[in-house]
């Protein structure tokens, strides 16, 4: 909440100081064509996560494939820092770039940074996390989040077996769209498996070692624990290190999202049963397509289901699944994921 507060209160600031900015006359959203060179600011979550790296390799690669499109790439170092990129996307939008293709922080703070976009007639489009409320004409790129922590809820079940086990979950942070959307889907799967006891829940605040912590804590409090669902990339990282340093890997049975290298390495090594894999190459890929159709021809870009696939031990060599793991610029990945 304090975060919450002085991010707020950035904007507040931020908004004040450009009031006497020039309004520029193209590069809206969907509303006026323009031609010539376009510069847009593509602004993860944060930097330093493998997710976010390969959301940039597919806004450079649709960069790359476009006529005198640059893509600027920067953002702050931890996804909780909201006030952080509010300043960061403000300071773009007063630089007058044409567009922004951003992941928001926090639903509700970044909505306003939008408004203050497109009051500036710059382009917005989200990727991987809109807003609170997402304005019509301002699409998203993103996973289907709920079905897919639906889907993880399966997932759990199928590699508990039957009987009655008890699992925790570990989000990562709340008032995001993403950590909200995740946390729906998977508790409305867990009504589908009625011998699944939810005994533990606890946020990562998408941070490594905050989720160790609460992991070893989940395990003292539950020493007879079956199961976890940690639900992105910190979250699974540190959970599966707590059990490791338990000795309990393949006992306590971990699913997983994203796919960072460690996280495929645990899953070869056993410590973690399924990974939820998302589409971060196609988000910046499409996000930045979507950007420029909607600059230079003036049309209205449709939101899109970003896909995902389901990564196993068994199907970890699979060319579909490889395609997506590994994404190059002269194959994007760009079709959405696969099955179990």
């Amino acid at each position: 909440m304090r975060d919450r507060l002085m991010a707020l209160a950035a904007l507040a600031a931020v908004l004040a100081a450009g009031c006497g900015a020039e309004v520029r006359e193209s590069g809206g959203s969907g509303e006026a064509k323009q031609e010539g060179p376009i510069r847009l600011a593509v602004v993860p979550k944060a930097v330093g996560f493998d997710f976010w790296e390969q959301v940039r390799k597919g806004a450079e690669c649709a960069a790359s494939k476009q006529q005198d499109v640059t893509v600027q790439w920067d953002g702050v170092t931890k996804e909780t820092d909201v006030t952080g990129q509010v300043n960061l996307l403000q300071n773009y939008i007063t630089q007058g770039v044409d567009g922004l293709v951003y992941a928001a922080t926090d639903a509700k703070v970044l909505y306003q940074v939008t408004q203050s976009a497109k009051q500036n007639n710059v382009n917005v489009i989200n990727i991987d996390s809109g807003t609170d409320p997402q304005p019509p004409d301002v699409p998203v790129f993103a996973t289907d989040n709920v079905a897919a922590a639906e889907k993880a809820a399966d997932l759990l079940a199928d590699s508990l077996g039957e009987g009655k086990k008890k699992i925790a979950f570990i989000p990562f942070q709340p008032g995001t769209i993403t950590n909200d959307q995740r946390t729906e889907g998977f508790k409305k799967g867990l009504q589908k498996h009625p011998n699944l006891d939810l005994v533990a829940e606890q946020s990562s605040e998408s941070d490594y070692n905050t989720g160790l912590q609460v992991t070893e804590d989940i395990l003292t409090d539950n020493p007879d624990l079956d199961g976890i669902f940690a639900a992105n990339e910190p979250g699974v990282l540190g959970a599966a290190e707590a059990v490791r340093q338990a000795g309990k890997e393949g006992d306590i049975k971990i699913i997983g999202w994203d796919a960072a290298p460690d996280e495929i390495k645990a899953v070869n090594e056993g410590v973690i049963s399924a990974l939820v894999v998302q589409n971060p190459f196609r988000m910046g890929y499409e996000g930045v397509n979507g950007a420029v159709t909607a600059i230079r021809e003036g049309k209205q870009v449709s939101s899109a289901d970003t896909g995902v696939t389901f990564v196993t031990k068994e199907n970890m060599n699979d060319p579909e699944v490889q395609s997506v793991l590994k994404p190059s610029c002269e194959n994007p990945p760009v079709e959405g994921g696969g099955g179990a």
